[in-house]
């Protein structure tokens, strides 16, 4: 079986502040740095430093060529990724001394990806395979619907929502992955409590991993739920932590569905941060 992630590839310019800047105010930062980001590349490292071949595609922008010489350090196979002329998508995020962030999203590239380039890549796939996906990315429903009807195991981080996310039919998802706010989103309800059974009970065959910040998560699939605590740390910037957690999580998965238990991988430490990986040097 083979995984793709179909995902995004952001610069990200992160600023720590000591408060979140406000309407109308203009404030200093105590600093700067670029990262390489995206949740489409921070899964993509994540699976790829836990030992799982993927390859990742998508759109390059202009400016974004660090971006694929991290990708491909890191042993992510990119012969589906496009290239386009448009600029590479990046975010602006602040970062407050307790490790919050806000963060302010311009797609670029990431909106570059038409109905087109999506079937050229996924008819390299077969039933029975992998694809990691999440809402950065242009025609988003357009992905869903073609992944599901060719059969690929589909697992999907609902995050940005947006309007095309909370219209979209999950029929045919293998694992949903959210957060309180997305998950009472998507379920149209009002806690996310509410909206984890709503959906437990809408898509019967779903699987579902909640995430609760501070008190941990919880997941649900074929009858079985699991939760797990959080281990307390020191925040240094929660930027991506949850989106590389699930990266990991979902070769778990997939060796646990290929009849490989998760034991069989090497032993994890106990959480931390995971620093935003530094973006290499630009080629002379």
């Amino acid at each position: 079986m083979n995984v793709v992630n179909f995902g995004s590839l952001n610069l990200d310019h992160v600023y720590a502040v000591d408060h979140f800047c406000r309407a109308g105010e203009t404030i200093h930062t105590a600093g700067y740095t670029q990262n390489a980001g995206g949740k489409g590349l921070n899964q993509s490292i994540a699976v790829a430093r836990s030992g799982q071949a993927l390859c990742h595609a998508g759109m390059l922008g202009a400016g974004g060529e660090p971006l694929a010489q991290l990708l491909e350090g890191c042993g992510v196979d990119l012969r589906y990724l496009g290239r386009t002329e448009t600029p590479q998508g990046h975010a602006i995020i602040q970062v407050q001394p307790d490790g919050q962030n806000c963060i302010f999203l311009y797609g670029g590239s990431n909106q570059a990806v038409t109905p087109e380039d999506i079937d050229a890549v996924l008819s390299h796939f077969a039933p029975g395979d992998y694809l990691l996906m999440q809402n950065e990315l242009s025609n988003f429903t357009y992905l869903l619907r073609a992944a599901v009807g060719r059969g690929l195991r589909v697992v999907l981080n609902a995050s940005p929502i947006s309007g095309e996310v909370l219209a979209a039919d999950l029929t045919g998802v293998d694992w949903l992955v959210v957060n309180e706010i997305e998950c009472a989103a998507i379920a149209g309800c009002s806690t996310p409590e509410e909206g984890y059974a709503a959906l437990r009970a809408r898509y019967p065959g779903l699987g579902i991993l909640l995430t609760l910040g501070s008190e941990g998560s919880v997941s649900w699939k074929d009858g079985v739920e699991i939760r797990q605590c959080a281990y307390p740390v020191q925040a240094v910037d929660t930027t991506g932590a949850g989106i590389r957690s699930w990266g990991i999580l979902s070769v778990v998965w997939r060796r646990a569905w290929s009849g490989r238990t998760p034991c069989s991988m090497r032993p994890w430490p106990p959480p931390s941060p995971l620093p935003a990986p530094a973006l290499p040097p630009p080629s002379p």
